[in-house]
């Protein structure tokens, strides 16, 4: 995507990607997870500020739902980072498509390097007795400049916490390490954070162990991630089994319901609001309707509605309604017309299209034409909001990324008619359209509906 919309209208990660790190809510999981490449998020991790930061896989969520306090953890976590394929297709459930997949054993080495050529130091508080001075040393071999201000083991290390703490806040590390596997980490750093002085503490589970058995087999440096998979099959096969395949299956169906609820939920939602707002504006409307259809009828000969096939939600087809704003034989005359067209791509659009009558200028530029629409909304073939509903002919001819606009309802307004509308050219509409479709949610519906008011006031586009 190359527009640069306003955050304002799509909320958060929904125009271009951000050059910073941002975050996305997945409705199937509950959770505001990082969203954005690894430089991004080590740029983050390692900006200025204090936080407690957390990896999120299908193992934790089925853990978080079986254990509240580790559910209360994570929650008060600073950051979350998606961590594994489980997460990745959990998004997928919801049209959310996370920039990168951040898995441990690859992006905490990358996190170190950086912090190494930044003068930083870090503490490894590892589990099982040798564990963190084994990673400790594999990693000084693979990063030449780290400092490693202490290692600890976990298990027997940790009985005394106040030990513990103060040793590492008398290391003067920058990043604090804790590798005690979940949810035992995160309980750890959740009770310890106010005491803890690191600017960055993050759970890391495995890693440790990876790192220390990586040592005696590979005398040159490997990418961590590569081997991962290799390693877990080999040192724990039952444990593999139960916990990365049986366990991302439950997670990956539970993620699934969840995602179908939301869905169900939210078209209930955006259902309720199109009745509803339909149903009073035409009774609120109803004296303009009248006025609007007398006009139409006085200017020139034909009938006040006009009735066009358009293309509507999975490109099904339905009967689009409009107060008639052009000549009755405008349908005729379109093709001698189409090299006027003001906007590029597809769509015609000409602001000095001969076909249109004197009340039709006016019903297009205060958008009065559109209203009879407001019957297509109760019948269910078109919502208050979301793309416009394209002629069979220009669906036709649409690239394949333009089809995505069919996923929804159309609408009698959106992002395009709020952007300039007739100004906006087809390539621009449809990365509006797209963008829209991707967040849309009812407080962005209403917030659409709002800046309409103002779109139809000022014109803007409209002819």
């Amino acid at each position: 995507m190359t527009l640069a919309y306003s955050s304002s209208i799509f909320g958060d990660g929904c125009a271009v990607k951000p050059r910073r790190l941002d975050r996305a809510y997945l409705p199937a999981l509950d959770l505001n997870l990082a969203d954005g490449s690894t430089d991004q998020a080590v740029a983050k991790l390692l900006s200025p500020g204090r936080r407690r930061v957390f990896f999120i896989n299908a193992h934790c969520c089925n853990v978080r739902r079986r254990n509240p306090q580790y559910a209360k953890a994570v929650a008060a976590a600073d950051l979350l980072l998606p961590d594994g394929i489980g997460v990745e297709l959990a998004a997928k459930f919801t049209g959310h498509s996370l920039t990168a997949n951040l898995n441990g054993t690859d992006f905490v080495p990358q996190l170190l390097q950086r912090a190494a050529s930044m003068g930083k130091s870090v503490y490894l508080f590892g589990g099982r007795p040798g564990v963190a001075d084994a990673a400790a040393a594999r990693l000084v071999y693979d990063i030449p400049g780290l400092r490693i201000a202490g290692t600890r083991d976990g298990y027997q290390g940790a009985q005394d916490t106040r030990a513990v703490i103060a040793d590492i806040n008398e290391s003067g590390a920058s990043i604090l390490l804790v590798a005690l596997g979940v949810p035992k980490q995160e309980l750890w750093l959740h009770r310890n954070a106010k005491h803890l002085k690191a600017d960055l503490t993050l759970g890391v589970g495995a890693l440790f162990d990876f790192l220390s058995g990586s040592v005696a087999r590979a005398p040159e440096p490997v990418r961590a991630a590569r081997m991962e998979w290799v390693w877990r099959l080999a040192m724990e096969p039952r444990r593999m089994a139960r916990r990365y395949l049986t366990g991302n299956v439950s997670f990956l169906a539970h993620a699934g319901l969840a995602a179908l609820r939301h869905k169900r939920l939210a078209d209930l939602q955006q259902r309720a609001l199109d009745i509803t707002l339909a149903f009073s504006a035409l009774l609120l409307l109803s004296p303009l309707l009248l006025l609007a259809a007398l006009a139409v009828r006085a200017d020139s000969k034909g009938a006040a509605i006009f009735k066009q096939t358009r293309v509507g939600l999975n490109g099904k087809t339905f009967t689009m309604y409009k107060f008639r704003s052009m000549t009755t034989d405008a349908e005729a005359r379109r093709a001698d017309v189409l090299n006027v067209s003001d906007r590029d791509g597809l769509c015609f659009k000409s602001r000095q299209d001969p076909r249109i009558t004197r009340v039709g200028r006016w019903l297009r530029r205060t958008s009065t034409d559109e209203l009879p629409q407001l019957f297509n909304v109760l019948r269910g073939e078109m919502s208050i909001v979301g793309p416009r509903p394209a002629l069979p002919c220009e669906v036709a001819d649409y690239p394949p990324r333009a089809l995505g606009r069919l996923k929804v309802k159309p609408g009698i307004t959106g992002v395009w008619q709020v952007s300039g509308r007739a100004a906006v050219g087809f390539k621009e509409m449809i990365e509006m359209d797209l963008g829209y479709i991707k967040a849309r949610s009812l407080k962005l519906n209403l917030q659409l509906i709002l800046r309409t008011f103002g779109a139809v006031i000022s014109g803007r586009g409209a002819y």
